[in-house]
């Protein structure tokens, strides 16, 4: 085995958790190295819809939840779907999600999501005022859509409720106003909410590789390199990489999203940590004259203009690491968003599926291995990696630091599934 190089913080993974968390650290006056089996931002953070969803508070497992998802599950291309060959290893994880969706286990996601999205813009509207930054971020509003009147009032009357009593400022718009707001809408979307304060990123993937840039131009060390096992040393970490070189910390961040399962178990740690393959459809800028951000409720996909071009996603395909792509899921979606833009052109666009990394609880894995407190997590955000990356960066670096946290970890901590 090679000879350990020293280091003082080793942060696994550069997607926009891991980069963001590089960045808070240096800023806390750590000296870091940025480790990366890739390149920097090529995983979920690439190819997300950019949407920075502070209202999204509502735990996606809710009472009543599991009654629905053999309806959808039936349908391969469907708003939720789990491929044949992968049924039996996702069985423990459902298993979980649906002791998730009780009506207690609800209200204390819900409390816990809005205390993070809280911190979330707080942080990101720091983040959002650095000149190096500020350039990717806008405010486009958000519509969010719904097929009848009935779909809105039976399915997310009380979703908006919680989110008033949350803070979060929106509106009820009929067709005039939506045709108003984003014109080009299908005949049947005359019920919407109207948020003005929808932020927007423009290209995750730049936004995500400007952060590393800007950690690596403050002193950040950005190492490309594969973590096969982390373990205690003393009073901190020993990162073996592929190959045999050690890295010597003394304290670890692991932040490698889909791909932390296998070293947090190396640490004794058993997490039902799983895989959402994302899909989305990039088309050319001028498809589309686009306004804003489009969430299709009924459906499960979103809308969004990026400067690279619109990108049509979302959906959920619970199938792991391994299973090669089945793209039909974006080419329903494109679809679908022609159905609903009738002037959308379709062609020209490109094909991408993502690993986001997501726990059966919908929250996040933040806090200290139970093997060291010199080892600290951050993943299994979901669909919720960009939005709650700055207050992910934050929390970490107060943990690493010693510091109290910002709020509470206990619901974040890794051993809440033991």
């Amino acid at each position: 085995m090679s000879a350990a190089g020293k280091c003082d913080v080793v942060v696994i993974g550069a997607g926009i958790i891991g980069a963001m968390s590089a960045l808070y650290l240096q800023a806390d006056g750590r000296s870091v190295t940025l480790l990366e089996r890739g390149d920097v931002a090529r995983g979920a953070s690439h190819g997300n819809a950019g949407i920075l969803a502070f209202p999204e508070i509502i735990p996606i497992p809710a009472p009543g939840i599991m009654k629905k998802a053999p309806r959808w599950l039936v349908d391969p291309l469907g708003p939720l779907s789990i491929p044949p060959a992968y049924a039996l290893r996702i069985a423990p994880w459902l298993w979980r999600f649906w002791r998730a969706s009780s009506p207690q286990a609800f209200r204390h996601g819900l409390k816990v999501q809005t205390a993070m999205m809280q911190l979330a813009a707080a942080e990101m509207q720091r983040i959002a005022q650095m000149p190096e930054l500020s350039r990717f971020i806008s405010t486009t509003g958000t519509l969010d859509l719904y097929d009848s009147e009935a779909s809105f009032n039976n399915a997310a009357s009380h979703d908006w409720q919680e989110k008033a009593k949350a803070g979060f400022n929106f509106s009820c718009v009929g067709r005039a106003e939506i045709e108003q707001l984003q014109p080009g809408l299908a005949p049947q979307f005359r019920h919407a909410m109207y948020t003005p304060g929808g932020l927007q990123v423009s290209d995750p993937y730049e936004f995500t590789k400007a952060i590393a840039d800007l950690a690596a131009s403050r002193g950040v060390e950005i190492r490309k390199g594969e973590a096969v096992r982390v373990e205690p040393a003393g009073d901190g970490a020993i990162v073996t990489l592929a190959g045999g070189k050690r890295l010597e910390a003394a304290k670890g961040v692991i932040a490698g999203g889909a791909w932390s399962k296998a070293l947090s178990s190396g640490l004794g740690d058993r997490l039902p940590l799983e895989t959402e393959r994302g899909y989305n459809t990039t088309l050319p800028r001028q498809s589309f004259n686009l306004s804003r951000q489009l969430y299709f409720n009924d459906h499960g996909f979103v809308v969004t203009p990026l400067a690279r071009g619109i990108r049509v996603g979302g959906a959920v395909e619970l199938g792991g690491l391994d299973l090669p792509p089945n793209y039909r899921r974006s080419e329903a979606l494109l679809a679908k968003a022609g159905r609903f833009l009738p002037g959308l052109n379709t062609e020209g666009g490109s094909q991408w599926m993502g690993f986001r990394p997501s726990m059966p609880d919908c929250l996040p894995v933040i806090g200290s291995s139970k093997a060291s407190p010199a080892v600290v997590y951050a993943f299994g955000h979901g669909h919720l990696g960009l939005t709650q990356s700055a207050a992910t960066g934050r929390l970490v670096s107060d943990l690493v630091c010693g510091r109290s946290p910002a709020i509470s970890v206990e619901p974040f901590r890794p051993g809440r599934f033991a």
